[in-house]
């Protein structure tokens, strides 16, 4: 029987951390599979024997990095933690830092014996080990310079020792990777290129390399902290304590040992500790951080809130229904760090690219150093230097991060606005599609009908129509009774409840005001009088449910109601025919309501489909260029699955977060659009990634080649590509 052990690591800065940690612990006896997320800095690995984790940690602690393994704290505060959504464990989830579940903490960053290559630089840079090895290898090579200045023929050996000392880490983390079978490493290229330097007397040059190399890293580390930053954000939305109620008064207590069921008071200004109902107080509550919708929204004794939403107004009591790990904030950060780690097709693309690519450099810069001397008799001094050159400039850490660093930027500014998306592959997939398919009912439309028009058809003024409805439907839960008693109050309408009598098949019956009311559809209550009929029909043509008052046998009104269009539907679908896609409405409702519903916010419809339909509606534009899905996730769910991507609605439901590939937290219309621009930006800016890093290589092995480039231009050009794509991925935080 296999084991799930799970680890958190500190220091990975770029895919090839990756590849290294991976290809180290896959050599180990008894691990079934290995996976490691850059983003979300987690190792999972499938062991045969729990006893092989410690030979776990002790690879990935030789390769330079530090690791802690993630273990579940008491079973009575995380018993609700155990499911695993996807091979994620809840319970052992640490989210940057705030520890949702009580797992131990990573090793302190001072801890003896181990490096610090690829730490994330979150502080001031000069106190990181590399701040530290730049001001170092500067301060040398300034100091080897001065002496070149003094004394011309004495500097090389000044020169040496600071290339020396630069590279002995970096020497020591090339060995490290090659001792666990990763050869084609940057380290083990620079060591080479360093020290291949130095054997023909080039000491100026490696010395200036190895000091740009430590420069390339710190910037890498201050980028990688970057990069991280926005789902680090969205982890310090909710609160680390919460006022507990006790006997003796509110106690501060930390979330994570919150129990369910008991009582937290949120004072004006303070974030809501835990997802929970109000048992008393009213407030308006700042749920912006969470779903983007920039009003407070008001909430009162019964109502649901969310952890990290900000009260706004006044004291609210509130009891928590959920732990710290199962929150909607706590669940949205872990399904970004999963999606910020799950490989987007372009990205496996170029990973599968690097592995041939980065032998080929190295053949190359074998054949460019030996094929001209052997062949030509040419300098073997000047060959033996471009060869070297080749090894710098062919490095593809540029190339290889490019997509996931936009991809987590992309992710995480989504997430910001309460828009999840489930992977780059999905993130990829939406700006591709050529069709939209929207569900109507609780999608396009509020779900529920409304009153849109009351007729008086005799003496009976509109009020008293109305007014005489609610009396006969107060005591109905039918949604057309719960719709017009709702009507009633909105317009202030004051009724007196009478006790109605059901006819089955008809309606209902009630005595009001002195006369025997019957309220039902024309044709049910056999109305005959042609006005009547035609003005209902009329309305009926409009999508709308119509029923009449019947005062004995005389007809004194008309009620019609609608599922409305949402407010934002207009809008919203308008927002996704202007970036070219096709919106089209896919509905089990009768043709002439959806068809009405279609004309108000202008889209084709296809009504009274069974679920068969639908689904042959979806495979047929699956085949036409692609369809995203979009319905509240759970009637829909067979769409939702069969559609190229599905887009569920939903303020956080478990089903809305889960269910679909992508999810719209605040229910808002225009935010399908959204997601298809953010899907567009974020494949330009991979396109521009690729471009940037393939193009200087491209440029700099010809000159390399015929001797224009370098060595210390090589690394500056690949620590400048790799800072440059992390930077253009980086502005994808800022997308709006």
């Amino acid at each position: 029987m296999t084991t799930i052990a799970r680890y958190r690591v500190q220091g990975m800065d770029c895919a090839s951390c990756v590849s290294k940690i991976e290809t180290a612990v896959n050599r180990i006896a008894g691990v079934e599979s290995v996976r490691v997320g850059l983003q979300s800095e987690k190792l999972t690995v499938e062991l045969a024997d729990i006893a092989q984790g410690e030979a776990v940690e002790k690879a990935v602690k030789s390769l330079g990095y530090k690791v802690a393994r993630q273990v579940t704290a008491s079973p009575s505060l995380s018993a609700k933690n155990d499911n695993d959504h996807a091979g994620h464990d809840h319970s052992g989830h640490d989210h940057s830092g705030h520890d949702h579940s009580g797992n131990v903490s990573l090793a302190s960053s001072s801890e003896k014996g181990h490096s610090d290559h690829g730490v994330v630089i979150d502080g001031p840079w000069w106190r990181s080990s590399k701040g530290v090895l730049v001001i170092a290898t500067g301060a040398m090579t300034a100091l080897a310079y001065v002496e070149h200045l003094i004394l011309p023929y004495g500097s090389k050996y000044a020169f040496l020792v600071a290339a020396l000392v630069g590279t002995a880490p970096v020497a020591k983390r090339a060995f490290m990777a090659l001792r666990t079978g990763s050869l084609f490493t940057i380290e083990m290229l620079m060591t080479i290129a360093v020290v291949g330097a130095i054997a023909i007397g080039a000491t100026e040059e490696a010395a200036i390399v190895v000091f740009l190399f430590a420069v390339g890293e710190l910037l890498e580390g201050v980028a990688a902290g970057r990069a991280r930053s926005g789902i680090r954000a969205l982890a310090k939305i909710a609160p680390q304590t919460a006022f507990v109620e006790t006997a003796n008064g509110p106690v501060e207590t930390p979330v994570a040992l919150l129990a369910l069921g008991s009582i937290v008071v949120v004072r004006p200004g303070d974030r809501v500790p835990a997802d929970g109902v109000i048992v008393s107080g009213n407030s308006a509550l700042d749920e912006s951080a969470l779903t983007g919708e920039s009003m407070p929204r008001s909430r009162g004794e019964g109502d649901m809130v969310l952890a990290g939403s900000i009260n706004a107004e006044s004291v609210l009591r509130v009891r928590v229904d959920k732990p710290a790990g199962d929150t909607l904030i706590a669940r949205v950060v872990r399904l970004v760090e999963e999606a910020a780690d799950a490989k987007a097709p372009s990205e496996r693309f170029i990973e599968r690219f690097a592995r041939w690519y980065m032998p080929l450099i190295c053949l190359l810069a074998l054949a460019v150093g030996l094929i001209p001397p052997l062949l030509w008799q040419a300098p073997w001094d000047v060959w033996i230097y471009r060869a070297l050159t080749l090894l710098l400039i062919g490095c593809p850490c540029a190339l290889v991060i490019s997509t996931p660093a936009a991809i987590a930027s992309a992710l995480a500014a989504g997430a910001r606005r309460g828009l999840l998306v489930k992977g780059g592959g999905v993130l990829e997939a939406i700006g591709k599609v050529k069709h939209i398919a929207f569900d109507k009912t609780g999608t396009l439309t509020k779900g529920k009908p409304i009153v849109t028009d009351i007729v008086s058809l005799g003496e009976t003024p509109e009020g008293d129509v109305l007014r005489i409805a609610a009396a006969v439907e107060s005591h109905s839960s039918h949604p057309l009774a719960e719709a017009i008693v709702a009507s009633a109050k909105e317009k202030n309408v004051v009724f007196t409840a009478v006790d109605s009598e059901v006819l089955p098949g008809k309606g209902l019956k009630g005595e009001v005001d002195g006369r025997v009311i019957t309220i039902g559809a024309p044709g049910r209550l056999n109305v005959t009088r042609k006005d009547v009929l035609d003005r209902a029909s009329a309305l009926e043509a409009e999508g709308k449910s119509v029923s009449v008052l019947l005062a004995g046998d005389e007809p004194i009104g008309l009620i019609a109601l609608r599922d409305e269009p949402r407010e934002d539907a207009i809008a919203g679908v308008r927002a996704v025919k202007e970036l070219g896609l096709i919106p089209i409405m896919l509905t089990g409702d009768n043709r002439a309501n959806a068809e009405a519903v279609g004309r108000i916010i202008g889209m084709e419809v296809r009504a009274e489909l069974l679920p068969e339909d639908k689904l042959a509606v979806i495979r047929e534009k699956n085949a036409d260029g692609g369809i995203a899905k979009v319905g509240d996730g759970v009637n829909d769910a067979p769409a939702l699955a069969a559609a190229t991507v599905g887009i569920a609605m939903g303020s956080g439901t478990d089903v809305a977060l889960e269910a679909a590939d992508a999810a719209v937290l605040n229910n808002r219309i225009s935010d399908v659009a959204g997601l298809v621009r953010l899907s567009r930006q974020t494949t330009a800016v991979i396109r521009q990634n690729v471009a940037i890093a393939l193009g200087l290589k491209a440029v700099f092995l010809v000159t390399t080649i015929v001797g224009l480039t370098g060595l210390w231009i090589a690394i500056l050009a690949d620590t400048g590509a790799t800072v440059l794509v992390t930077i253009n991925a980086l502005r994808l935080l800022r997308s709006r």
